[in-house]
């Protein structure tokens, strides 16, 4: 049961890592009709907003990708450090439970990470894309 119990634990870890190493996909903000409007007349009222926008909405999109990144590494962490604790309780009920309870909610963190991440992102499309 123990060794079932390990094998799933590293399952999920490598997975979880698996899935913060690989890369996230941005939206594209570039329109193609504007960016050759603004390639004629680059001093335009309409090309100065659509640059101050563009940097915006990078900016959001950077540090929402950094913060699910840190999020992802600690979630990372603490389930590591759950499946120690859980390996060494030794039968212990209580360090079993404590155990179980830093993986549960590292699990639910990340969900909620990976959560919030949707949100802004579906945010971003609806309201701030042109």
């Amino acid at each position: 049961m123990k060794k079932m119990i390990q094998t799933v634990v590293m399952a999920m870890i490598f997975v979880t890592g698996g899935l913060l190493l690989s890369p996230v996909a941005q939206p594209a903000f570039a329109n193609d009709a504007l960016d050759a409007a603004c390639a004629n007349d680059p001093n335009s009222v309409i090309c100065k907003e659509s640059a101050n926008s563009a940097s915006v909405q990078d900016l959001v999109v950077t540090i929402v990708n950094v913060l699910l990144y840190i999020i992802g590494v600690l979630a990372v962490i603490m389930i590591i450090i759950g499946g120690l604790r859980y390996t060494t309780s030794g039968g212990d009920s209580g360090a079993l439970t404590s155990a179980k309870n830093t993986i549960l909610y590292s699990i639910v963190g990340l969900l909620i990470a990976f959560f919030a991440y949707a949100i802004v992102n579906w945010v971003i499309v609806q309201f701030l894309l042109p």
